[in-house]
């Protein structure tokens, strides 16, 4: 049987909303986007982070601007559990919150992307943004090949690194842990009908 996956995104439910992690010192990151690259960190000692819009708590969530995933202790359990090779896990202070989170960081990027299967395919244009030349300004009915996964249970797509994506199994673990503020997309299989 085929793998399915499916793209975490921010969840259209009343949920609070979490700023992009700083250090420690509440100093900004050079590169605050870096949790969403799908590379290895060198570990960024203490992180801190703090609610910028007070809402329903949630166990999952991504940052406001550079859509860090951050999770509770209980999900980012999941991930260790069932991914142990595809990401990173670095506590973050949430302040005002006892309990323990984490920001997630998928090291894996693998070349997935079923271009032909895809509904619509938005390309930088030349000249606009040099730096992401190649690479995908958005995707619509985003489709993978299972059979290009490398694996992986959580990654991110090449020159197109925005989608989080999550094999089945993780997809069912977190949906029993329960209580999420993000929503899974299939990007396997055929479409469903509009």
């Amino acid at each position: 049987m085929e793998r399915q996956f499916y793209w975490v995104e921010m969840g259209a439910v009343p949920q609070w909303l979490i700023d992009t992690p700083t250090r420690g010192s509440g100093e900004a990151f050079d590169e605050p986007w870096m949790f969403a690259e799908g590379r290895v960190l060198t570990d960024p000692g203490p992180l801190k982070t703090q609610i910028s819009h007070p809402g329903v708590k949630r166990v999952f969530v991504f940052s406001v601007i550079e859509k860090a995933p951050i999770v509770s202790e209980a999900i980012a359990n999941v991930f260790r559990t069932l991914a142990p090779d595809d990401v990173q896990l670095f506590p973050v202070t949430l302040e005002g919150e006892p309990e323990r989170y984490f920001v997630v960081n998928a090291t894996k990027v693998v070349d997935a992307m079923d271009e032909a299967q895809c509904e619509e395919v938005q390309h930088y244009r030349e000249g606009t943004f040099p730096e992401f030349a190649g690479q995908y300004r958005w995707i619509y009915g985003l489709r993978i090949d299972p059979a290009k996964t490398e694996g992986a249970h959580v990654f991110r797509l090449k020159k197109f690194k925005t989608a989080f994506i999550v094999s089945e199994k993780v997809k069912n673990a977190l949906e029993a842990v329960g209580n999420l503020g993000v929503s899974f997309e299939r990007v396997t299989g055929p479409h469903e009908p509009h």
